[in-house]
């Protein structure tokens, strides 16, 4: 059996492995050792080393504190209205007989869209004063709004940042209610669980651990957030006042060439992510039912 011929599992698995640690793990041991000295262009030799300065750094630097704090906004938000709009999608979608496959469809087609490319719709969208959005801003009476301006900029992120993901995580949710055992279903139709009884004490009790995973997915996707609000405003305009940890990573690292300072923004990222997803798992133990 091929379960005897260990050699044939290394065979296939070797490769993927040679991959993970070539384009993977060799590059983030390379950033962490990068971040501990002086890196003034991409590409150049390794100055002398910094004493630690990058990561004292961190948390003096003014705009490494306002990424921090948007970031960790974004994750809130993400958690509550992305999973929440796309878990109450998924539950109603579960209620209907006919067209089913359509909603699911038309819910997921926003993945399909690059980020880059809503990105640019959205520019679209917040175009002041004559943009769609504020055409129907004045139509309807009120004053236009400078979407993109002091006060609106971190929405104007997060809006379609939330909405882009959605089709993602309910995609998840309905996999997860789909594979509810059906006798289980039956059963508590019988002793009388129907309706928002069924969702409240059923299905969403049964949603647990899948929850858990997509909890997990949001706060390290929240981390990863990048291209649609580099798109919406770059250099984390206006003032600084909307950058993100990828985006000022991005910033210090490609545009103000202060290589070693951005290596050591990506080592904070992943052991931020690894920390908050650890912690997850702590207080969000899987079950076993």
């Amino acid at each position: 059996m091929i379960y005897r011929k260990k050699y044939l599992a290394v065979f296939f698995i070797a490769p993927a492995f040679l991959f993970l640690l070539v384009f993977v793990c060799y590059p983030f041991l390379m950033n962490i050792y990068n971040s501990f000295f002086e890196i003034n262009v991409l590409g150049a030799p390794i100055g002398k080393w910094n004493h630690f300065e990058n990561y004292r750094m961190l948390f003096k630097d003014p705009n490494m504190i306002t990424s921090i704090k948007n970031t960790f906004l974004l994750m809130a938000l993400v958690i509550i209205f992305q999973g929440g709009i796309a878990l109450l999608l998924a539950l109603l979608v579960d209620y209907i007989r006919r067209g089913a496959q359509l909603y699911r469809v038309i819910f997921f087609f926003p993945m399909v869209i690059s980020a880059a490319a809503l990105g640019l719709i959205f520019n679209l969208l917040y175009l002041y004063p004559d943009g769609p959005l504020n055409v129907i801003m004045t139509s309807l009476g009120f004053d236009p709004i400078i979407w993109k301006g002091e006060g609106n900029a971190f929405a104007a992120i997060a809006i379609p940042t939330i909405w882009s993901n959605v089709g993602f995580y309910f995609v998840i949710y309905v996999m997860g209610i789909n594979n509810i055992p059906t006798d289980v279903m039956e059963a508590a139709q019988i002793d009388g669980a129907v309706g928002l009884k069924k969702t409240r004490y059923l299905t969403i009790p049964l949603l647990y651990n899948v929850l858990t995973t997509t909890f997990i997915l949001m706060i390290t996707g929240a981390l990863r957030v990048f291209d649609m609000a580099w798109i919406l405003l770059p250099n984390g305009q206006p003032g600084g006042s909307t950058y993100l940890t990828g985006t000022y990573m991005y910033q210090m690292t490609f545009i103000n060439r202060n290589v070693d300072y951005g290596a050591t923004i990506a080592v904070f990222i992943v052991i931020l992510g690894i920390l908050l997803s650890q912690l997850t798992n702590k207080i969000f133990k899987p079950k076993d039912y």
